[in-house]
């Protein structure tokens, strides 16, 4: 469950950094490979934030190791908090509105291809826990 407050009761044990990268009203969704967890769900290009590791150096980092996507003008948009049953975590989300269209080359350890679709048709696909949430708060829907 999201959360927009801290909950009173939160123990997160790390952070999650996301990004809705977007071209032409358009954002990436990539494909989770089968042994991921959540796997054959679409989520945007996010990952953990390691040890010693700025939220923003960790989100350049995963838009370069998920999508070959470098030198990408992102900017913060909020934190929210994230309680599963077994964990919590603080996930901080990212936009970058593309001006040209990029060449996207997806890890294909992580992910099995990519696509683009406009916030309302994103939300039609089958998507990671919380993300249709996460597109409806950025895009207010």
């Amino acid at each position: 469950m999201l959360y927009t407050e801290k909950p009173e009761i939160f123990n997160p044990k790390f952070d999650v950094v996301s990004c809705f990268v977007e071209y032409q009203n358009e954002i990436l969704l990539l494909l989770r490979q089968d042994y991921k967890s959540e796997p054959n769900t679409y989520g945007v290009p996010a990952g953990k934030v390691e040890k010693d590791e700025t939220i923003n150096s960790a989100m350049i980092r995963e838009l370069q190791q998920e999508t070959n996507l470098e030198n990408i003008d992102m900017q913060y948009y909020k934190k929210v908090y994230v309680k599963y049953p077994t964990y919590d975590f603080v996930y901080h989300m990212y936009h970058a509105i593309l001006e040209k269209q990029p060449e996207i080359k997806i890890n294909p350890e992580e992910h099995k291809k990519f696509i683009w679709k406009n916030p309302l048709e994103a939300l039609k696909e089958s998507l990671i826990q919380d993300l249709d949430t996460c597109i409806k708060m950025y895009y207010k829907i």
